[in-house]
């Protein structure tokens, strides 16, 4: 306790309140994506290997292979991370038993459903995101939305709209908004003939899934772009420019979704952060860590992640007109371990953003010198020991203690998994 009174008293002199940044940052939502735990397999389909432009890498052991399994894996990660989590959910993560009549395809998924994960929710005070599954079904020829048969592209509106009712069922039932993201992997591994075609009919198809009624202060619809894939790496029916021009054509309905994973890698989303808030009420983000394309590699304390966090702190002091989810998955290390240090990793970037003075005046005059300065500064406070008091104020452990029980963990559970 005294180490941090002494760095509360030091960032006090350049103008921060410790102990109203922590309590600001215990109050930020952040989206744990459940998929991590089992490599985005899911429930609903018997499927050996990812398809539709995604791929996971790796054969750690102790994947979560059932609900059970998978909620109890995620349980240890709310327990070792601080701050206020939702959990994301993929469809594919549809819970089918004879109490709700058993399996059906994805067309036909119900609310019911998902009753367990809102029970789940429920009681540990979450609230939860969702996403449509358009990858890794048989239905996918390879395309989705955009396909040229209609038949396929039916199946994959119903389930679009299936989805829509799910996210309202979700925001009722836990009395949170549900951010719902569009993505799909359609492309084509080569120079296509025709670019325009099935863009057109990816935008008709998801006109056709927001028509379905919703109350957009309940249900955040989003649409998420990519630069390509696995298989589709000449062309992406959803690029950036679709996406984007989709969401700002409808922004009665619909909110961009930004992946740091999905651009150039000479892009930064940090930067596209305040250029999309000066048009749009609200945006989304899944934060990732690409290495030289949208490898999913687990969230670091690097550079642009610090970057990212400090513009959602300056553009909107953390209002919630970010919406902040985390997207990777990583097999080839303890899934737990990837998790948790993903999620204590954003909230460490928000604290550091936190606690970094606003210095907009220098910069209206144009003191450009005296920004490096301070900045170069700050990167010496004392912000560890700030991390450790908003740790304890949240009842988890703090660095160096966690990883203990997560090899505890994997000794007693995770290595007697099939």
């Amino acid at each position: 306790m005294s180490r941090y009174l002494e760095a509360k008293e030091m960032y006090a002199k350049i103008g921060i309140d410790t102990d109203i940044a922590i309590e600001k940052l215990m109050n930020v939502p952040i989206a744990l994506h459940c998929w991590q735990g089992d490599d985005v397999r899911g429930f609903d389909q018997k499927v050996d290997s990812l398809s539709g432009g995604i791929q996971t890498t790796g054969n750690y052991p102790g994947r979560a292979t059932t609900p059970e399994q998978l909620m109890a894996d995620l349980d240890i990660v709310l327990k070792l991370s601080p701050g206020t989590k939702k959990l994301n959910l993929h469809a594919c993560y549809a819970i089918f038993d004879d109490e709700n009549g058993g399996w059906v395809d994805r067309d036909k998924i119900e609310p019911k459903h998902f009753k367990k994960w809102v029970d789940f929710c429920k009681e540990r005070g979450l609230g939860c995101d969702f996403n449509p599954t358009f990858f890794s079904h048989p239905m996918c020829d390879p395309l989705t939305l955009s396909s040229p048969n209609e038949k396929t592209r039916k199946f994959w509106i119903d389930h679009g709209k299936a989805c829509i009712r799910i996210s309202q069922y979700l925001a009722e039932e836990l009395g949170q908004e549900c951010v719902m993201n569009i993505w799909t992997g359609d492309g084509f591994k080569d120079i296509p003939a025709d670019r325009i075609g099935p863009r057109a009919r990816y935008k008709e198809a998801i006109d056709e899934i927001l028509s379905e009624p919703f109350d957009f202060n309940k249900v955040k619809p989003c649409v998420e772009s990519k630069v390509f894939g696995i298989g589709v790496e000449a062309y992406t029916v959803g690029s950036a420019e679709f996406s984007l021009s989709y969401a700002a054509a409808n922004k009665d309905k619909c909110i961009p979704l930004m992946d740091n994973g999905h651009y150039h890698p000479t892009e930064v989303v940090s930067d596209k952060i305040p250029a999309l808030l000066v048009f749009f009420p609200e945006i989304a983000l899944h934060i990732t860590r690409p290495i030289r394309w949208d490898s999913d590699h687990v969230v670091l304390l690097d550079d642009e992640t610090k970057e990212i966090t400090k513009e959602i702190v300056r553009c909107t002091d953390l209002d919630g007109r970010v919406k902040i989810a985390l997207d990777y998955f990583d097999a080839s290390i303890n899934r737990i371990s990837a998790w948790t240090v993903g999620l204590r990793n954003v909230q460490k970037a928000l604290l550091i953003a936190l606690l970094t003075p606003d210095m907009t005046n220098l910069q209206n005059s144009n003191n450009f010198t005296e920004i490096m300065v301070r900045t170069e500064d700050i990167k010496t406070m004392p912000f560890g020991d700030v991390w450790a008091e908003y740790c304890r104020k949240c009842d988890v452990p703090l660095d160096n203690e966690w990883f203990e029980s997560v090899k505890k963990y994997e000794n007693e559970i995770l290595s007697k998994r099939g």
